[in-house]
């Protein structure tokens, strides 16, 4: 049998903004719609940010949550991830809230502190519909706190709920920090490693970045862990192709990449899934359906959810 794929889709995120894309979902109507798109597209996981439905900026309260998380259930089979890292101007109480009330199969944990530069999209964007939008982007001043009374206090918050991790790991010593918590016994395998390429303040998106990670990663963790990538902006696919080769799992979606090819904006978040779909089967492999990525990562079943 061909190696199963499972490929993420990050359907909205904090990092990009309303203007940018009409694509972009903001409404629980059409956060619910895209993550379903994309589930029908071939993502066995949807990772889920939430967004105030008039201005489009990152809401991270269970209310804001709510309204599609029962949509998708009812409509579709797939693993729902809900974030805990929020926007990185938010706390980690603040963040880790959804989680907490819902208790999802999966939740993304991000492995350590991080400046976090997104000022650079202004030389592209120029236009805005939202006055928070270009003060949002052009802050030189972001420090994504994630210290270890952070991550701990995750994943204290967590234990109980047999909810598991998308470990966000933007940089070789966030690989080290998850190998401490893996020591402390307080994250068992399998690990489910994000590691994520090309956003300013973390690793880059050269070839050699990716090979070095995955490196790091056999060597802490060897068998008790499952790989996954996510490339920001144009590296998404090149990335995804690269790590798919390699034996890796996908993320994407508009959170991580507005764009479908050089200058083209992506028309939804399944047609970014349709294209990694196309280099996993073009490399002679399978893409995993929703259950076959919960045996692959041990996780609790959609019926064990608080949603």
């Amino acid at each position: 049998m061909s190696r199963k794929v499972i490929i993420t889709c990050a359907v909205t995120g904090a990092i990009h903004t309303p203007s940018m894309s009409p694509a972009l979902p903001v409404t629980p109507e059409e956060i619910a719609d895209a993550a379903i798109g994309a589930a029908e597209a071939g993502a066995a996981i949807v990772h889920l940010h939430a967004r105030n439905p008039t201005t489009g900026q990152p809401d991270q309260t269970p209310e804001a949550f709510a309204p599609f998380l029962k949509v998708i259930k009812q409509r579709s089979n797939c693993v729902i991830n809900l974030t805990t890292g929020g926007a990185p101007t938010m706390t980690v109480q603040e963040r880790v809230r959804p989680a907490a009330t819902f208790k999802p199969e999966v939740a993304s944990l991000n492995m350590g502190s991080m400046n976090f530069g997104l000022f650079g999209m202004l030389n592209r964007f120029k236009d805005f519909k939202h006055e928070w939008e270009p003060k949002y982007l052009g802050n030189k001043d972001i420090l994504f706190r994630n210290t270890y009374q952070d991550i701990e206090y995750v994943l204290t918050t967590l234990s109980e709920t047999g909810t598991r991790f998308e470990f966000e790991c933007y940089d070789t010593s966030h690989l080290y920090n998850l190998a401490y918590f893996l020591d402390r016994g307080l994250v068992k395998a399998p690990l489910f490693v994000q590691t994520v390429f090309g956003l300013m303040g973390g690793t880059g998106a050269h070839p050699e970045d990716v090979m070095h990670m995955k490196r790091t990663a056999d060597r802490l963790f060897g068998d008790k862990f499952k790989w996954s990538v996510l490339g920001a902006g144009r590296h998404q696919l090149p990335i995804a192709a690269m790590a798919a080769a390699m034996g890796g799992n996908i993320r994407v979606g508009l959170e991580d990449s507005l764009w479908a090819g050089p200058g083209k904006l992506a028309q939804s978040n399944a047609e970014q899934v349709t294209s990694a779909r196309r280099i996993i089967e073009g490399l002679g492999l399978e893409v995993a359906t929703p259950d076959e990525a919960r045996e692959i990562l041990s996780l609790k079943g959609g019926d064990k959810v608080d949603f």
